[in-house]
């Protein structure tokens, strides 16, 4: 069962002018940066209210990241969602006909397994369902 959003991600060049940006606008209270090198990426994410931002930049001209910033430029890449069971949910919603990115978890920021669903199945809007690996059955 998909539970709550998670987080919102941003797809932006450069990182730390981002951060600054955005420590302008949100004043957050800290940020958390990790680099995920499954996914080629670096992230630095923070809380407003009961939403997570993730502003995400590439760390490889190869990575998915990269290609949206090629394609699309800076913004909104996708709305996350959390999971208490990853697998049974890609399951469940590629049984409902739509198409799936990844059909396994993989490893992504703040400990969490993810997996992407295809926006052309989607609407146009690129989601991610996570799973605390902590909550992993």
């Amino acid at each position: 069962m998909i539970r709550q959003l998670s987080h919102i991600g941003i797809a932006v060049r450069d990182l730390d002018a981002s951060i600054a940006l955005f420590e302008k606008i949100f004043q957050p209270a800290a940020i958390h940066r990790e680099v995920v090198p499954e996914q080629k990426v670096e992230v630095a994410s923070f809380m407003v209210g009961n939403a997570r931002l993730e502003l995400i930049a590439p760390t490889a001209p190869d990575s998915p990241i990269a290609r949206f910033l090629e394609q699309r430029g800076q913004g909104i890449h996708h709305l996350a969602f959390e999971t208490d069971d990853l697998t049974t949910e890609l399951g469940r919603i590629a049984e409902e006909g739509i198409q799936l990115i990844n059909r396994t978890p993989s490893a992504g920021a703040h400990e969490m397994l993810i997996a992407f669903l295809h926006p052309k199945s989607t609407g146009g809007v690129l989601i991610e369902l996570c799973q605390h690996t902590h909550r992993q059955q």
